[in-house]
């Protein structure tokens, strides 16, 4: 039986606390366009390091705190892995608000968004312990106020692993990547957060696709950032579609990544958050969807194990979430990144 460990402290005064919604559009609409000018980092600061191994991490701001997961393990590939939530309201002190487990999976990559009804929508992906019917099963656990979390629904397909969820007008999607004998990658949608129907069965069976990131823009045009694996220099790639999303194109960024973060900017450029590769660091990089580039434009302080970082643009300023084994132990990071204007 899966098991949640809740931390109710604070609850009761959260209960009262309005909902903190996405960033409010600051700057009019600009073209998009790669921007060669370097994000200044403001700060950065070690959040957490309880277990042996904490990474893969994901960012949110909901009801005026911080929450940030991830999961614990006594290694990068471990069968003990938990998902850990933790919180804060000024982003230097934070404490664990939730761990979950699953006693027949090791629980990974840890994602979180909000629902348009206004709670939050865990994800993640169980290695199930064999023997299994399957390898993996996709997770999701949902919650009102951070701290109390409902069991697991098991959404998708087995053997395909929903790596992150992305709300577009109260419609979730994600991209499932097969874990199983085939090698490729499909498109869900959900309505509900709890069923998952297959909207494209074979969206790109190219060199291993897997993880990704989503965003969609104001015209409802959806842009899909990817990772490859089938060689070791496979490039990421950058899907683009419009509604009903059933028809993409895809352009090669020239560079490998891992661990593949976007998010749209405030003035509508797209940036993102991944794993370069040679020496590996945790890097901000511009994305021009027009050119189909890549940018690197910030390196954060990081190397060996790292990446899988979340990101919120928040007052001002990028929060970014991360994990990194740099100064030794694998463990995760809070940087806060002032983005230059746009030309």
């Amino acid at each position: 039986m899966r098991t949640v460990e809740n931390h109710d402290c604070l609850r009761r005064c959260l209960l009262a606390t309005a909902l903190t919604c996405s960033a409010v559009s600051l700057f009019p609409p600009v073209a998009y366009a790669a921007d060669v000018r370097k994000p200044e980092l403001v700060s950065v600061r070690k959040i957490w390091d309880r277990a042996p191994h904490n990474a893969f991490t994901d960012l949110i701001r909901f009801q005026n705190r911080w929450f940030c997961v991830f999961r614990e393990g006594q290694g990068h590939v471990s069968p003990d892995g938990k998902l850990r939530i933790i919180t804060s309201t000024d982003g230097d002190a934070w404490t664990s608000a939730a761990l979950i487990a699953d006693p027949e999976s090791d629980l990974r990559d840890a994602k979180i968004t909000r629902t348009p009804d206004g709670r939050l929508m865990l994800g993640g992906a169980g290695a199930l312990h064999q023997p299994a019917d399957a390898k993996h099963q996709s997770m999701v656990w949902f919650s009102s106020d951070g701290f109390t979390w409902s069991n697991a629904y098991e959404i998708g397909d087995p053997n395909y692993w929903l790596w992150r969820i992305t709300w577009h007008k109260r419609v979730a999607y994600s991209v499932g990547y097969a874990t199983g004998d085939t090698r490729g990658i499909r498109l869900y949608r959900s309505t509900d957060g709890r069923t998952f129907d297959t909207h494209v069965a074979d969206l790109l069976d190219d060199d291993y696709p897997n993880e990704t990131a989503m965003v969609f823009d104001d015209d409802d045009r959806c842009y899909c950032l990817l990772r490859r694996d089938g060689k070791a220099d496979n490039a990421g790639l950058l899907g683009t579609s419009r509604p009903p999303y059933k028809q993409w194109t895809w352009k090669d960024l020239g560079t490998k990544i891992g661990g593949p973060m976007m998010i749209r900017l405030p003035d509508n450029r797209l940036i993102a958050a991944v794993r370069l590769y040679g020496q590996a660091r945790t890097a901000l990089c511009w994305i021009d969807p027009q050119a189909g580039t890549l940018a690197e434009a910030l390196t954060l302080p990081s190397g060996g194990d790292t990446s899988y970082p979340g990101m919120v643009f928040h007052d001002g300023l990028l929060w970014v979430s991360y994990y990194a084994s740099h100064e030794g132990k694998t463990s995760i990071y809070l940087a806060t990144v002032k983005i230059p204007p746009a030309r």
